[in-house]
């Protein structure tokens, strides 16, 4: 594959970055390996004060650009990725966070282009620490097939793992602090004709150790978005059998300690 072949990029990956000097060398060493050379690499930084844009411009990837100016917290920031973005598909690919592969890109391209451009593309997550080495699979995987209700259950598809068709995308709504990307992929699947799943991991997240009280703001905030577009009563009743999970996976975690 290459540039030529299209007018614009096939993907804009957007990284969001303040002071991310000591995750960002990952998330560009993965993206700076991908066979696949279909796309823009748009920088937001948010005026960082440490050497978070010295290691982006030392990293000399041909097809990054670099936007630095203050925002109003992470999604504005992914607000002026999108502005900017001329890819056909974006990906947002947190500081810390990596391609699993030198060949994810050039999958994900493959599969768009044998299935007439869907809406979403979506596959698997793994949990990684600051090191890169694997901790797990992350608590819920992307199902098989996937369709608006499957977001009943929570956040199923990792956010960076749901590559979307850039026209089907709006901005990120700023009333939400920590959950707005879970707002977005919902609206994104509303306007999302076809979905296709890979069968692989495409992500590795950074076990970032979210503090119990951001957690639970960020859970409220998910509450809230469940109540708005699957009502109510509906979403009461999809809470009451969480429970049996949720204490799964807090048993899981103290025999793992």
């Amino acid at each position: 594959m290459n540039n030529d072949s299209l007018t614009a990029p096939l993907f804009s990956i957007i990284t969001v970055t303040y002071n991310a000097a000591d995750t960002l060398p990952r998330t560009l060493a993965s993206v700076k390996a991908q066979k696949c050379r279909l796309f823009e690499y748009l920088i937001i930084d948010g005026e960082s004060t440490d050497a978070t844009l010295q290691i982006a411009e030392e990293s000399a990837i041909p097809e990054m650009k670099i936007c630095k100016g203050k925002d109003n917290g992470i999604y504005d920031a992914m607000n002026k990725g999108l502005g900017m973005a001329q890819g056909e598909y974006v990906i947002f690919l947190n500081a810390g966070d990596a391609f699993h592969s030198p060949s994810t890109l050039e999958r994900i391209a493959g599969t768009i282009m044998s299935n007439d451009f869907p809406g979403i593309v979506y596959g698997q997550t793994d949990i990684v620490d600051a090191s890169g080495k694997r901790l797990g699979e992350r608590h819920l995987r992307a199902p098989r097939k996937l369709t608006l209700d499957s977001f009943r259950e929570g956040m199923v598809v990792c956010h960076q793992a749901f590559v979307a068709l850039r026209r089907i995308t709006s901005p990120y709504d700023l009333k939400y602090r920590l959950s707005a990307d879970y707002d977005w992929c919902i609206r994104c699947l509303q306007h999302s004709r076809h979905n296709i799943y890979i069968d692989d991991v495409l992500i590795d997240y950074l076990n970032e150790g979210t503090t119990t009280r951001n957690h639970r703001r960020s859970l409220r905030e998910r509450f809230r978005i469940m109540c708005y577009y699957y009502g109510t009563f509906s979403t009461i009743k999809k809470h009451l059998s969480f429970i049996p999970r949720y204490l799964r996976r807090r048993k899981n975690a103290v025999n793992n300690q």
